[in-house]
């Protein structure tokens, strides 16, 4: 006589089964890690929070017991399914630097929305797992809860997390969007992936604003990723020189890190590839924008989120940074402009374009 299964036993090879769907949707890569609560993970978390690193991200703070393990979150979990999604860039994000006519946008905002891309496939790896394993439970995030992808990602085996705190791929490099899918079924974890940064400091030596106060350690206090985006006030004055003439994000310490040069843009989807008005978009026609002409631009894109005013503030600052006086006129016109913050950042721009910085 044979044997019934036990009632929730998972059929033979769905860890395989579950990788083998996710790169025909699109994820470059796919692992998995529990549920349960990481002592260490949880630790650097407080100590992060602790040094003040978060700056006014309230919302880190505010639900850490949700981020210091998916079951924090939801009790019911017991596993957790870390996927990435390439988005390498097909040009150098480094190309622009230094440009007085040009704004540099980083790389993973010149696309689609990958909130939107990745979490439609998410939903799609979801409903296939359901449909295997009737009795699961799922749930999906990308980014818009309080989920620690990272830390997750290197417990999933599909990478560590660098110097720079961005997790990187041995075979895609650092150039990932990162998801997962909490399940409440028993999947074998993987062995955390291990540490490969080896001596390499590039990352840490190519911040503009010297952002980590040691490796792996990240202030975003001084993030330009975070002053361009998050940040809703004026940038502290001693930073804005170092924006340089980036606009929305950072992709300095993504692009020279060595382990780079393996990753493809082949491997990234179609929804990434550039749109070629954001790759190097000009300044003037930037700072002209008002609300409706922001939104016209930016609709299906992820900078639509900061709004206008926090946009034109990002290229006030690069066009004070650009020594252009051919911005002079626009530049002296936003310093009548509505929002105090931006009437600020225009006044600062022009006292540097016509003092010659």
């Amino acid at each position: 006589m044979v044997n019934a299964p036990p009632k929730n036993a998972l059929t033979p090879g769905l860890s395989g089964r579950i990788e083998a769907e996710a790169r025909a949707l699109g994820f470059a890569v796919c692992g998995f890690a529990s549920a349960k609560e990481d002592p260490l993970r949880s630790a650097r978390l407080e100590e992060w929070l602790g040094e003040g690193h978060h700056g006014s991200m309230e919302w880190m703070e505010a639900r850490s017991h949700h981020r210091r393990a998916p079951q924090g979150l939801w009790p019911e979990a017991r596993s957790v399914i870390a996927l990435g999604m390439s988005y390498a860039p097909a040009h150098d994000p480094l190309a622009l630097e230094g440009s007085d006519t040009h704004a540099r946008i980083s790389v993973y905002a010149q696309g689609k929305d990958y909130h939107d891309v990745v979490k439609k496939r998410l939903k799609a790896l979801a409903r296939w797992l359901v449909a295997q394993e009737p009795q699961a439970q799922v749930k999906v995030f990308v980014d818009t809860a309080p989920v620690m992808e990272k830390p997750l990602g290197e417990a999933a085996g599909i990478g560590w997390q660098g110097k720079h705190t961005n997790l990187v791929s041995p075979t895609h490099g650092s150039w990932l969007f990162l998801g997962a899918i909490y399940t409440s079924l028993d999947l074998a974890p993987a062995e955390p992936h291990r540490d490969q940064c080896g001596s390499c400091r590039a990352c840490l030596d190519a911040c503009p604003t010297h952002a980590f106060p040691a490796p792996y350690q990240l202030d975003a206090r001084r993030c330009i990723s975070y002053l361009t985006i998050e940040h809703k006030g004026a940038v502290d004055e001693a930073l804005r020189p170092a924006l340089g003439n980036r606009i929305y994000g950072c992709d300095d310490c993504l692009a020279v890190c060595p382990w780079n040069k393996f990753a493809s843009q082949a491997q990234a989807i179609r929804d990434f590839l550039p749109r070629a008005e954001l790759v190097a978009p000009r300044l003037a026609e930037l700072l002209a924008l008002d609300d409706a002409g922001f939104r016209t631009l930016f609709s299906g894109s992820p900078i639509k989120r900061i709004g206008r005013d926090r946009f034109v503030r990002n290229c006030l600052y690069a066009a004070g940074n650009s020594g252009n006086p051919a911005l002079v006129s626009q530049v002296e016109a936003l310093t009548a402009d509505p929002d105090p913050v931006v009437a600020e950042a225009a006044q600062w721009a022009l006292t540097r374009l016509t003092s010659g910085l």
